[in-house]
């Protein structure tokens, strides 16, 4: 059913590409048509139910979450990483704190404007609209960032189509019977192995 899904959101995203840009249309009673979203979403981590805004960016391949005090380390002979977050709930104004431990899943070097960035990417999970995605996160101190998570086109070419021209067109309403897309590994990114990415969002928050 998820592979089905996941063909189908790839077959109209190809659609997108090929259409005009004033040329979209669906007909509202094509339930197989797959969810818009805008470029930035309210989305949830899981779960804890963290309502946090995310922004939608095509321009970075991983996607990428706030993090303080990274710290790589070894765990039964297994690299690991220890975290903390540390965010405000978008959805009660309350602060919220939590130190992490996850397995490794690879290395990321980051090239850009700024230089080159080394970072530590897990798997977590996040829910917008009522699906729950597993997916890569790469680790980084967002604090002067507008958006503490950031998804990529690994998470964008799985929910569905992306219009540029809105925001918060989805509320995040996972519950624990909801499905949930696991990460698929990709050979070339197996844990610990380390790629290089030309993806920065070092300044792709400027704007808001």
């Amino acid at each position: 059913m998820i592979s089905s899904r996941k063909s189908l959101v790839r077959a109209w995203t190809l659609a997108l590409a090929l259409l005009p840009l004033s040329g979209i249309a669906m007909a509202d009673d094509d339930h197989d048509s797959p969810e818009v979203f805008g470029w930035v979403e309210k989305a949830t981590l899981a779960p804890w139910d963290v309502e946090v805004k995310a922004k939608l960016d095509s321009g970075a391949l991983t996607s990428s979450l706030d993090a303080r005090d990274i710290e790589r380390f070894d765990k039964d002979g297994e690299p690991w990483v220890r975290f903390s977050l540390e965010l405000t709930d978008e959805a009660t104004g309350e602060d919220f704190r939590k130190e992490l431990e996850r397995p490794l899943y690879r290395d990321m070097s980051v090239r850009g404007a700024g230089g080159r960035d080394e970072r530590l990417v897990v798997l977590l999970k996040v829910c917008l609209g009522d699906t729950i995605h597993e997916e890569q996160f790469g680790l980084r101190n967002r604090e002067d960032m507008i958006y503490p998570l950031l998804l990529g086109r690994r998470t964008i070419g799985e929910l569905g189509l992306l219009d540029v021209n809105e925001t918060f067109m989805t509320e995040p309403n996972c519950t624990e019977d909801s499905p949930v897309i696991e990460h698929e590994s990709e050979g070339e990114y197996d844990t610990n192995r380390t790629d290089d990415e030309n993806d920065d969002d070092s300044d792709s928050d400027s704007d808001s």
